[in-house]
């Protein structure tokens, strides 16, 4: 985990799920993942939208022209735990989201903020959306 990541885990755990780093306050869940090589668990904070089954994630990684790790590991592994700031530990199954769901979904990324506009335009990939269904 690098550095950034792991000031931001201890952060949302020590305020209970509150972090005030880089102004994400309560925005932040904490994705439990098995490596898909390796079977190493890591954890990764992600912004996490509220949806109707659970919480939405986008794998943009900052408009890289390569997923993140973690997409592929839910990929391989997509019964997984989050941490949240209002439930503690859930049970979820990640869903790539496709089409018009999708599309739906990256739209209310889009109007969360200014940088996931960057991200879009930095890239020349389509950026997934992840849904983490509560199992």
């Amino acid at each position: 985990m690098s550095g950034f990541n792991e000031r931001i885990v201890d952060e949302f755990r020590s305020n209970a799920g509150t972090v005030e780093t880089a102004g994400f306050g309560r925005s932040l869940v904490l994705l439990h993942h098995l490596g898909a090589k390796s079977g190493v668990e890591r954890v990764t904070p992600v912004l996490g939208i509220p949806s109707e089954r659970g919480w939405l994630i986008a794998a943009s990684k900052g408009g890289s022209p390569e997923n993140p790790a973690w997409f592929h590991n839910l990929h391989a592994h997509p019964d997984v735990v989050i941490e949240t700031p209002d439930e503690g530990e859930v049970a979820v199954t990640a869903v790539e989201l496709q089409g018009a769901e999708r599309d739906a979904a990256w739209a209310r990324f889009l109007a969360r903020g200014p940088a996931f506009a960057q991200y879009e335009q930095r890239t020349a990939r389509t950026i997934p959306v992840v849904e983490l269904r509560r199992r």
